[in-house]
């Protein structure tokens, strides 16, 4: 409870500053704020301190920032809602599961077997394929997509091993809040539940899951692998992250401020997206030589996807993504 009247104290002191831009320029330099998850050693924390960087080198006045480290002002699905109400979150790096409250396509950027490896991804994303999804979640969500973060390649951990698909069947497996998440691995024949991030350790220390779902930094920051050690090697996404910015703040700030916004967030996410993939062999090497996981080959990836498919494309045309479906599977 005293946790929660902090969170709400922060959260009505930055919505205070932030209704009265103005007021912040007249008493000094301009402040923004962001959140984040996880801590200094995680790829998304570094991305937008590569954004905070970009944004003072290009706009060349006095700015401070202040990045909320360690889920410090909540989880990201409330980063995302304080972004669109324009209090408390400036910026910061958002899954697109938590933005189908507002925009409906939104979880199609992240979508399991959209991508086919981290090089289909940076492709669709130097092409601004995605443009027409971002579009929608700035009109309906007034949160502006600045930056493409992620890279990571998403495995599933679990407190067994699972190497084909009799084996994952059943699997009681935590997933992200859109709806596609669970239809597509209720597909493969798992048995998908929608557990907050943070409380997915519990929940499988406790028996409640068997599994998750992460990308290397995810499954080391949260010490997911205490309680399932065996990483099975589904490659069934490449996460892309983007780094977000509340409308409502930005149309407050000076147009040469804007302007450096818009430039950095791209560079920032360009940078986390290399950093993140960069990253991944190492961390897992590092896990494993410590004997803290154990990576699982699943020898039936191809099977998994051609069971996930029609459910993808039915996916893609109810929410009006099919054109961009069939744009992105030709690239």
């Amino acid at each position: 409870m005293k946790r929660r009247q902090v969170l709400i104290g922060l959260g009505a002191t930055s919505a205070a500053l932030l209704a009265h831009p103005a007021i912040l320029r007249a008493q000094g330099p301009i402040t923004l704020s962001g959140a984040v998850q996880f801590n200094d050693d995680h790829a998304f924390t570094k991305a937008l301190v590569r954004f905070e960087e970009r944004v003072k080198a290009l706009y060349g006045k006095p700015i401070n920032f202040i990045l909320h480290k360690n889920s410090s002002l909540g989880l990201e699905k409330q980063y995302f809602e304080y972004m669109a109400q324009g209090r408390a979150v400036d910026y910061g790096i958002v899954s697109p599961a938590h933005m189908s409250t507002f925009a409906r396509a939104a979880p199609f950027i992240d979508a399991p077997f959209v991508f086919r490896d981290i090089a289909h991804m940076n492709s669709v994303v130097k092409q601004d394929l995605l443009k027409p999804i971002a579009d929608e979640v700035e009109q309906r969500a007034e949160v502006r997509l600045i930056g493409h973060a992620g890279g990571g390649i998403r495995n599933i951990f679990a407190n067994k091993p699972v190497k084909n698909l009799a084996e994952i069947r059943g699997l009681k497996v935590r997933v992200q809040g859109a709806p596609i998440w669970s239809r597509t691995f209720a597909a493969v024949g798992m048995s998908p539940t929608v557990i907050a991030y943070n409380e997915v350790y519990n929940a499988i220390q406790n028996g409640v899951i068997s599994a998750g779902e992460n990308e290397a930094a995810g499954v080391e920051a949260m010490k997911f692998y205490e309680v399932a050690p065996h990483l099975n090697l589904t490659q069934h996404a490449v996460s892309i992250r983007p780094i977000c910015f509340s409308m409502k703040t930005l149309r407050a700030l000076p147009k040469e401020l804007q302007d450096a916004v818009m430039a950095a967030g791209k560079e920032a996410g360009d940078f986390g997206r290399q950093l993140e993939s960069s990253e991944e062999v190492v961390k897992l090497d590092a896990l494993e030589a410590a004997g803290k996981l154990k990576r699982v080959v699943f020898e039936e990836r191809d099977a998994m996807k051609r069971l996930v498919d029609p459910v993808m494309a039915t996916y893609a045309k109810e929410i009006g993504a099919d054109g961009i479906f069939s744009k992105v599977n030709a690239v």
